[in-house]
């Protein structure tokens, strides 16, 4: 039998890092983009305005826009809490109110961003553990249970609340986002650990891009239900807006503005004469609701005029259980609000919102939410993501715009028939119209990297995971969640399953739980490659000059409203 030889081989050297580029090869590869704290291809910015006949276009878009979530929710919800179309319809409307009067308080005294605050998906798990509870009860009709489901829904919502108010005007949501050092008191000390020094260019990247990528289910899946309509509406809009406006100066004003409206209209009469020539007679019954102009039933039962007045359904129910759960709601919403924010700033020409204004648009949401709980809405409100890629899609980040088309939410609310008529437009439309605006946002997140060391390798390993994971860990949450609403964390205690399945339902909120976490204990002494040095001016009032140019409130209110409000 041969010795076996015992081999020792020298280890490997380690490999030098690459040679930098010559000078001269470097220039020849052309031009290097420096960053840039405000988009410059913008049309107006948030306090510059267009005409008033184009400024009124321009907010009926994003009244459509808004519309197609607030529709989605409505028809989703309603029917499995026993309601009827008519019941739908006053939804909508009381969803359409408090739309226009959350918005107007937001850009008035609020984040004074261009966002539009529109229904809130993230409520959805709660409410599903309030229709389930009262599955098992006798009621003596279905619109019984259903009234007394928003009772209680109501009643959540009302005392959920408090928590964004005390979060908001306590000024600790601020300091979640602010980068600050407190040099006081150990209570103090403690307190910057829990809430402060967390954000940074690398966390906002991927809550940014989740807040739009995380919706991917209202895109492609959505237009899926109708192909027939919502593929043709995906292809001519990106044909007109993007390609067709390049043909005439005149053509590239109108159709980079207002090729969505058009879009719209012709589609929308395609898919008319489809209902009408009989071409969905034959088809599945899910295929009808999505592909049908006269599924909604909203026109014939919508009323003709109907004012949202406080507990139009009846006195509040108060019921611990699902209060708690709703409280899930409200911080996933005041996280996916955070991510929009950034958004609309970066699109409507702003600097970055500072903490201070975080802080005050996260406790005016509360507010939102309260006065939400009283009119009886169906859902809370966050900022709509969707309306915020339109800022980007028209090149038009006017406040003003924003705030006229509170008017058409407000009035289309009231006089339900005509309300009802644009309510009519097949859902796959509006999803046709999401691919879009969402990509934007998404990449609007992107651009925030120019701020931080995009070369870093430990930036790249924060990116990377929070990125995956804001994906990963809500799909999984998603998937496992049955065709009642119970997800895939199931104690005794419901409440807790519906606080956890709500937030890790959430891309946002787990990108930014992950990405602070990450951010914060990989190397964060490195704070130039953070961009920490360009992030930390904009997280207080006096810290950069622009910021009151954009912030301040109205008409001196500051003058009169306690420091904690400003």
């Amino acid at each position: 039998m041969g010795e076996t030889e015992n081999h020792h081989h020298p280890p490997p050297p380690q490999a030098a890092a690459p040679p930098a580029a010559p000078p001269n090869l470097a220039l020849s590869r052309g031009p290097t983009w420096t960053p840039a704290e405000q988009l410059h291809q913008l049309q107006y910015c948030i306090h510059s305005n267009p005409s008033w006949p184009q400024a009124l276009l321009l907010a009926f878009q994003h009244y459509i826009v808004n519309l197609g979530t607030t529709v989605l929710i409505a028809s989703n919800i309603v029917p499995l809490m026993g309601g009827t179309h008519g019941d739908k319809a006053r939804v909508i409307q009381v969803l359409l109110f408090m739309s226009g009067i959350n918005t107007l308080l937001q850009t008035l005294v609020g984040s004074r961003l261009p966002t539009v605050m529109g229904a809130s998906i993230a409520y959805t798990l709660p409410l599903f553990s309030i229709i389930n509870d009262y599955n098992d009860e006798d009621f003596a009709s279905p619109h019984d249970r259903f009234v007394h489901s928003m009772r209680t829904i109501q009643g959540s919502m009302i005392v959920s609340s408090f928590l964004n108010i005390i979060l908001g005007y306590g000024r600790a949501w601020g300091e979640l986002t602010s980068y600050q050092v407190l040099t006081t008191t150990f209570s103090k000390r403690f307190l910057l650990i829990l809430l402060s020094r967390f954000f940074s260019p690398i966390v906002v990247v991927p809550v940014v891009c989740l807040v739009g990528l995380g919706l991917f289910a209202r895109g492609f899946p959505l237009l899926g239900n109708c192909v027939e309509i919502g593929l043709p509406m995906l292809i001519l809009l990106m044909i007109c807006q993007q390609y067709l406006k390049r043909i005439h100066s005149r053509a590239h004003l109108i159709l980079e503005r207002f090729a969505l409206l058009l879009c719209i209209g012709i589609v929308w009469a395609f898919a008319a004469i489809l209902t009408v020539s009989g071409a969905y007679n034959n088809v599945k019954p899910a295929t009808k609701q999505s592909c049908r102009t006269d599924r909604s039933f909203l026109m014939s039962s919508a009323p003709w005029i109907k004012i949202p007045y406080p507990f139009q359904w009846g006195t509040p129910i108060f019921r611990a259980s699902h209060v708690f759960g709703m409280l899930g709601a409200a911080l996933v919403s005041s996280a996916e609000s955070t991510g929009t924010f950034f958004a609309a700033a970066r699109l409507s020409g702003a600097t970055a919102p500072p903490a201070h204004v975080l802080s005050r648009s996260i406790g005016l949401q509360g507010i939102g939410m309260l006065l939400e709980g009283l009119f009886g809405s169906l859902v809370g409100t966050t900022a709509s993501v969707e309306n915020v890629g339109l800022l980007g899609l028209t090149h038009i980040g006017s406040r003003r715009v924003v705030q006229i088309s509170t008017a058409f939410m407000i009035f289309f609310s009231i006089f339900g028939k005509f309300g009802a008529f644009f309510a009519s437009i097949p859902l796959p439309i509006f999803a046709a119209i999401y691919c879009i605006l969402l990509g934007i946002v998404a990449a609007s997140g992107i651009t925030f990297i120019q701020f931080a060391n995009s070369n870093s390798m430990r930036n790249i390993y924060v990116l990377g995971v929070s990125l995956f994971l804001g994906l990963s860990i809500p799909q999984y949450f998603v998937t496992s969640r049955t065709f009642d609403g119970h997800g895939p964390v199931r104690t005794n205690a419901v409440w807790f399953n519906d606080i956890l399945n709500t937030i890790f339902s959430s891309p946002a909120t787990v990108a930014i739980i992950v990405g602070t976490l990450l951010d914060n204990t990989l190397e964060a002494n490195h704070v130039e490659d953070r961009g920490i040095p360009w992030w930390k001016p904009f997280q207080h009032s006096k810290g950069d000059v622009r910021t009151e140019e954009f912030y301040s409130y109205p008409l001196r209110i500051n003058e009169y409203l306690p420091s904690r409000f400003l």
